[in-house]
């Protein structure tokens, strides 16, 4: 029955086209890739591949001609003859002559810039036109890999066996292949629903690609597009301030319309602008073919070399409407002598421009998956995919689908496993994993020596970090569960301290989860660990300066978390807490041996003998919740994905309280909200916002560990992407307080837009950061800082160092200091 069904559905969608395919080549019979080919005033269309290869199904065949259309050459038409349901056409295109009339040559006339102040005051009319439309949306994605190694800083490097399985033995080869097909409905500015019928992943039976119409909508009426950093568009409103133009030549299409070609040059290399070419056509100056380029570094990514971009038009003289029928993104980029390159291929085909949409046409669920998305067949694909694939990927589908089946077999992956669980000695030192692959679960031992095991306090001297993990995974119920312990044991303090956890995650579609987590630990005063204990360390034993205040914790904590309704996550947590005060037990260092070591009191780093707090216990219950106004979200049958609108801020609201005590003094109520917000402010940056307010009850005299801590920093040492959470000059526990609270930060991060324009400094290629942070809480004076930084610093592509200067004030308190950004320890720690 099942195969009845297939053939019915193949015989009666076959019948209804014809499908004409071919090689198309230049004069000399080199192949021209991604020429676009389309049915003539309609909107079937479709590209040829690297090879120059193209198939095209078209409904009526005869009725109208064949337009082969690629920018340089000569646009060709060409009528087909309907006698059968698969015509060959092979086409041959001759190259353009592109005309330039002496007399406009002046360059105090330019006449580019005139073509293209009328694109600029034509561009709302020409947007407008396809302000609102549905589409057949077709896309291919590939990523591949040249000369990649074994290992990388001795780190072996395990790509998995579905993506390694292509490579050759220098290491190249395809990483990534996939397509998919659906159906689009798009409504200028940014609304957009798609509904995937096809998905198909190389190597991957789950077929889930990413590759969607929401991540390839870049539209050149608007005056940016989004590459992480807003590029100006060549026709953006302010576009004279940032590009030279030139034209090159003109020419005329099929139509006999005529085709302006103009080249784009930066006026100042390190802003983020395009370069290349954009063609605009004469009398309506809509946008005709864009042919560009971006640098990396023009786009604050320094593995990106460059990537290029092009798109090509249509015209239906039926409804005079220019649309884009084919688009192409591609990239090279590099990291230690590593080639990568990627090329993404669309195409929109049957379009339709309804006067207006249904109410609920669009909502929060941007991207859905028909059942069976992924289960579509080599004859579904052959007859629908309008690009064909080329002799490498269609020996990469066979090969790593052919490999699947094997590779997913018990017998298999048993194998695999035993060779690579073998255990050695040395593992006692460095660590150790062991797989079970067929039953997704990892076995995992931290080992004695990895980068995170050994750090230093005043409290425990040297300490050493262990422990063990098993998590076991079901990617098809989205399941997951972890078991872990870590032993930590304080040389001085000769204690040996143990925690145990274990998660589970129901599923990925509310990403319910549990935990529970107990034992006995070191905490730091404040919860929020604002100093590492790496940089801690280096602190103490360099300079003999122990910021991290600990005091020992025995605690059993449950934890429920999920998302109740889009945009919104509620958790909720129960804890038993014991604690105790603890003494500095060394004073040991590298340097400064005379010195002595402030105590471990953080009320008072003079005083020796007594502690911050008298050893109690209690009982915690809290309750947070998280809102993503405007959250947007893919559905896909294993899991929903959550987008967050950046129109919105994120607010976090949180209840919590204390009971049970050893001692009433110890109970207490605290109310707690932020707002975390970024301001977009096009090609001129991001404002960033966090706003954060609270107030205790009942808590006048309860422990200094339950008060409220801010983020302090006396290190001079950063290690957060953004400082939107941190004080840069402010002790860690000077302004702790039990009452009220009103915390601010704010930061502006230029991404280049003024940094750019500044000789020399702009050779950095980096951004610009301006701050104000602000505490005011009762019975003190309000504690403010400016800051003024460069962000984006570094050698090469590494870009992880960044550079503040603060001014601090509080109650006629001024400092001055700097702060080294340091990124890559916050990933390292």
């Amino acid at each position: 029955m099942k195969n009845f069904t297939l053939f019915a559905f193949l015989f009666f969608s076959i019948s209804n086209f014809a499908q004409i395919k071919g090689t198309i080549t230049d004069e000399k019979g080199n192949p021209l890739p991604f020429v676009s080919v389309l049915e003539e005033n309609t909107y079937t269309s479709t590209t040829s591949n690297e090879q120059g290869k193209y198939q095209l199904n078209v409904k009526e065949v005869g009725k109208n001609k064949i337009v082969f259309q690629y920018l340089g050459f000569k646009t060709q038409k060409t009528a087909v003859a309907p006698d059968s349901k698969i015509i060959l056409l092979d086409i041959k295109l001759l190259e353009e002559s592109f005309a330039l009339n002496e007399v406009i040559i002046d360059p105090k006339n330019n006449p580019a810039n005139a073509i293209i102040k009328s694109a600029i005051a034509n561009k709302k009319d020409n947007s407008d036109k396809t302000a609102r439309y549905t589409a057949d949306f077709y896309s291919k994605g590939i990523f591949k890999v040249k000369d990649l190694p074994k290992k990388i800083l001795g780190q072996k490097i395990d790509l998995g066996a579905d993506m390694s399985s292509n490579l050759d033995s220098t290491g190249t080869g395809i990483l990534y292949l996939s397509e998919t097909i659906s159906k689009i409905a798009f409504e200028k500015p940014n609304k957009l629903k798609e509904k995937i019928i096809a998905s198909k992943i190389s190597g991957n039976n789950k077929g889930y690609s990413y590759n969607t119409a929401t991540l390839s909508t870049y539209d050149f009426y608007e005056n940016t597009l989004d590459f992480d950093v807003k590029l100006i568009s060549p026709i953006a409103d302010n576009a004279f301030s940032y590009y030279k133009y030139k034209l090159e030549g003109s020419f005329y299409d099929d139509n006999n319309q005529q085709i302006y070609k103009i080249k784009v040059t930066p006026k100042r290399d390190k802003e983020p602008v395009f370069e290349g070419y954009i063609y605009i056509l004469d009398d309506s100056f809509a946008i005709y073919a864009i042919d560009l380029d971006i640098k990396g570094y023009r786009m604050k990514n320094e593995f990106t070399e460059l990537m290029t971009l092009k798109q090509s038009f249509s015209y239906n003289s039926k409804n005079k409407i220019w649309t884009k029928n084919a688009q192409t993104l591609s990239f090279n980029a590099g990291i230690f002598g590593i080639k990568f390159s990627g090329k993404f291929n669309y195409v929109y085909s049957n379009y339709e421009f309804p006067d207006s949409f249904a109410k609920k046409t669009f909502g929060n669920e941007i991207v859905a998956f028909e059942a069976n998305a992924n289960k579509k067949d080599d004859a579904f694909w052959n007859s629908i995919r309008p690009i064909p694939l080329t002799i490498e990927e269609s020996t990469d589908y066979t090969k790593k689908d052919s490999l699947q089946t094997i590779r997913k077999s018990q017998k298999y992956t048993d194998s695999i496993d035993a060779k690579n669980n073998k255990f050695k000695v040395w593992y006692v030192l460095m660590g150790y994993t062991h797989k079970n692959t067929f039953k997704k679960e990892t076995f995992e031992y931290k080992g004695l020596l990895n980068v995170t095991s050994l750090s230093f306090n005043t409290v425990q001297g040297f300490n050493l970090d262990s422990g063990f993990s098993f998590k076991k995974t079901d990617e098809e119920l989205g399941k997951s569960t972890s078991i872990s312990t870590t032993f930590n044991y304080g040389f001085s303090d000769e204690r040996f301290r143990v925690t145990g956890q274990i998660i589970h995650k129901f599923n990925n579609i509310n990403y319910a989860t549990i935990s529970a987590t107990g034992g006995t630990k070191t905490a730091q005063f404040n919860s929020a660990e604002p100093i590492s204990k790496l940089i801690n360390s280096i602190s103490s034993l360099f300079f003999k300066d122990n910021y991290m205040k600990l005091y020992n914790l025995e605690f059993a904590q449950v934890n429920y978390s999920q998302n109740v309704m889009n945009g919104l996550n509620l958790n909720g947590k129960v804890a038993y807490e014991q604690r105790k005060p603890l003494f500095n037990t060394t004073d040991y260092s590298f340097f400064k041996r005379d010195d002595t070591y402030s105590s471990n009191n953080p009320l008072a780093p003079d005083d020796y003998v007594n502690p911050a707090f008298n050893q109690h216990h209690l009982f915690k219950a809290a309750i947070s919740a998280r809102i993503n106004f405007g959250n947007k979200y893919i559905s896909r049958p294993d899991g929903r994905y959550n987008i967050k609108d950046e129109k919105y801020p994120i607010i976090f609201l949180a209840f919590e309280k204390a009971f049970a005590a050893s001692e009433k003094k110890y109970e207490f109520v605290r109310l707690g909200a932020s707002v975390l917000y970024d301001v977009s402010l096009g090609n001129k940056g991001v404002l960033g916002m966090n706003f954060r307010a609270g107030k205790f009850f009942n808590a006048e005299n309860i422990s200094f560990i339950d008060y409220r801590h801010f983020n302090g920093n006396q290190t001079h040492i950063g290690t957060n992407e953004r400082y939107l959470n941190v004080f840069n000059l402010m002790p860690y526990y000077s302004n702790s307080t039990n009452d009220r609270y009103l915390e601010i930060h704010s930061e502006y991060n230029d991404t280049g837009f003024i940094m750019n324009k500044i000789p020399l400094l702009n050779l950095l290629k980096s951004t610009m950061n301006i701050g104000f942070h602000s505490l005011a809480i009762p019975d003190r004076k309000p504690y403010s800082e400016f800051t003024i930084g460069l962000d984006n610093l570094g050698f090469g592509k590494f870009k992880v160092f960044r550079v503040d200067y603060i001014h601090s004030y509080q109650g006629g308190i001024q400092q001055n200091g700097v702060v080294l950004g340091l990124k890559i320890l916050n990933v390292l720690d």
